[in-house]
């Protein structure tokens, strides 16, 4: 099978498609045909070396995805035939850019119904940050008041949904040209990211989502018993602290595969509620291209490459 992989940390230009041995599942798992594989920024970080999650190289990148199932080990959830997403083994290597990839099949669910494999692959590693941080967290509900940073962006665009999908009230910051892209998303309130210090404009929040290691402006906003949910600064324990000693919450989110947030996310999708936004689709060989796409820092919503 084709496969990206690196013999080495550095540039977009260390990645190439290789030809590799197909996995086998064992039992409980599925292997799955993949048909698109999304990109965040995480896997840009891997792959230079700044965030050395898998260790030295070689080893293969990506952990969205969406495709068919191609064969089924014993006592496997789904059966030969049935599309399936998710985001398998995060934080350890699972080689999602790939023409197959075997895994648990608790790590994965049913695709969501309307939606084809690109928007699917699309949602799993953003939408179950902001679903893990927002809905199992936080437990966010009707008329809280939530700030999203980055709202524009992979993880954001998600988490401004799932929280409408909620009953929140959403606060959303992003840049001026960002604006209308976010409203149409159904946050309540934009304000702009460049031009304006939200911590002086804002107060009482219930929640903030931070994916954007700005916990301590962050903590300033919340109201008293109101909850920090931190993507990026979740190991920060000074963090933490500061947040106690302030009679907030601190929350920090680790991602993990999660097939029940999964299937959660799945029925918002049919229901109407997400949309995952795609701002470009490339072909598996351009994976390097992808790369310095999110490293840009402009990309709205997802890139996704196709199998």
């Amino acid at each position: 099978m084709r496969a990206v992989v690196q013999k080495s940390f550095g540039g977009p230009e260390v990645l190439e498609v290789v030809e590799t041995e197909r996995p086998k599942p064992l039992s409980g798992e599925v292997l799955i045909r993949v048909h698109a594989s999304a990109i965040n920024p995480v896997d840009a970080a891997v792959r230079s070396g700044a965030f050395p999650l898998l260790g030295e190289p070689v080893f293969g990148l990506g952990w969205d995805i969406s495709g068919v199932v191609e064969e089924a080990g014993p006592g496997a959830r789904y059966e030969v035939g049935e599309e399936v997403y998710g985001m398998p083994f995060f934080p350890r290597e699972a080689g999602g850019h790939a023409e197959y990839v075997a895994t648990p099949s608790r790590q994965v669910a049913r695709k969501p119904a309307g939606i084809d494999h690109v928007h699917a692959a699309a949602l799993p590693l953003a939408a179950l940050t902001a679903w893990q941080g927002l809905v199992d967290r936080a437990k966010i509900g009707p008329r809280d008041r939530v700030v999203i940073h980055r709202a524009a962006g992979g993880v954001g665009h998600l988490a401004v949904q799932i929280a409408k999908a909620r009953g929140a009230y959403v606060i959303a910051l992003a840049s001026a040209a960002r604006h209308d892209f976010v409203r149409g998303l159904g946050a309540d309130e934009v304000i702009d990211s460049r031009a304006v210090d939200f911590s002086e404009v804002l107060s009482g929040v219930d929640v903030v989502f931070d994916s954007n290691a700005e916990g301590e402006k962050s903590l300033k906003v919340l109201r008293p018993g109101g909850t920090l949910v931190t993507v990026l600064e979740h190991g920060n324990p000074e963090l933490a602290e500061k947040v106690a000693a302030a009679g907030r919450r601190f929350v920090g989110v680790s991602v993990e595969p999660d097939y029940a947030a999964l299937e959660a996310i799945a029925a918002l999708v049919e229901e109407g509620k997400i949309r995952p936004h795609v701002s470009e689709v490339l072909p598996l060989e351009e994976a390097g291209k992808a790369h310095a796409l999110i490293e840009s820092g402009h990309t709205q919503g997802k890139i996704v490459l196709t199998v």
